[in-house]
């Protein structure tokens, strides 16, 4: 069946931008590429794809060698049945960079992306120059303590579907060809510019989620957070430089980012929700720049 949305189309919308697949880790991810200078790569998060960054990439694509990375599980990426660990996630990007024959690279994740990304800069720190960390750090055991309830009178989002991720199978049955409900609650509710996602961008995440395995698999990312903070407990501080930047997220990124970084430069953008790549593209964008030079 021919994609509404393909990779193929979308590409074309995005001046000197190319698509690519890459076979690593016994995976083949699907990354997109433009621009030269310092090689920067970049990793959406959920329920999001390379399109995340669509705002951002010209931009960036004037200073760097810009690579935007579908992690497996992801859009055209494969859906493995296991290795959704971020520490075995971090492991594709490693081989993926020595394909490209990159030496060091900066990385940049959003989402679960920032959890990838943050965990190769633990287990791969000679491969990385600089880390960006966008609205979100990596998971750890305070993730045990989110309320199972949402708090009464709380500005507080409650976050149900960290919840209703870890269940097996169920999220398959009830969301196959309609996971455009979750997509839109979530986009309607971790922004504050409604305009700034629009119809088209939500049409591409549906798509992109809208299959029992893809939902299968997005799910797993989550399904592997007891995983990932017993490893994160291992982790030493980072050393290189790292830089967060928050939208609804930067109060989290404040008191998280401080104890696992000597590095560190936070930035906040006002008047945004979680999803800053798509509300404050110029913003995110000039921050990024400053910071890798």
């Amino acid at each position: 069946m021919e994609l509404q949305y393909s990779d193929v189309e979308l590409i074309k919308k995005i001046p000197n931008f190319s698509n690519h697949f890459a076979v690593v880790n016994d995976t083949t991810l699907h990354y997109v590429s433009g621009g030269h200078g310092e090689p920067l790569l970049l990793i959406p998060g959920y329920p999001e794809t390379w399109w995340a960054y669509h705002k951002v990439m010209p931009i960036l694509a004037e200073k760097y060698h810009v690579i935007v990375v579908e992690m497996r599980g992801m859009g055209s990426s494969d859906k493995p049945e296991s290795g959704y660990d971020k520490k075995n996630m971090a492991k594709d990007i490693h081989e993926l960079i020595k394909i490209l024959n990159f030496e060091t690279v900066n990385i940049a994740g959003h989402d679960i992306g920032a959890h990838v990304a943050f965990s190769f800069a633990s287990n791969y720190p000679d491969f990385i120059s600089k880390l960006i960390l966008l609205d979100t750090p990596h998971p750890d055991a305070g993730m045990y303590k989110l309320p199972m309830l949402p708090i009464p009178g709380s500005h507080y989002t409650y976050p149900w579907w960290l919840a209703f991720n870890q269940v097996k199978d169920l999220p398959e049955q009830l969301l196959d060809g309609r996971m455009s409900i979750i997509i839109s609650w979530l986009f309607d509710h971790l922004i504050v510019d409604k305009k700034a996602i629009t119809d088209f961008d939500k049409a591409i995440y549906t798509q992109a989620y809208d299959s029992k395995e893809a939902i299968r698999a997005s799910n797993s990312w989550y399904q592997a957070f007891p995983q990932d903070i017993s490893d994160y407990s291992t982790y030493n501080k980072i050393e290189i430089p790292v830089l967060g930047i928050g939208g609804s997220g930067y109060n989290l990124l404040e008191n998280v980012l401080p104890q696992i970084a000597n590095n560190l430069q936070l930035q906040k953008i006002n008047d945004c929700g979680h999803f800053l790549l798509a509300e404050k593209p110029n913003e995110t964008a000039d921050f990024i720049i400053k910071f890798i030079g």
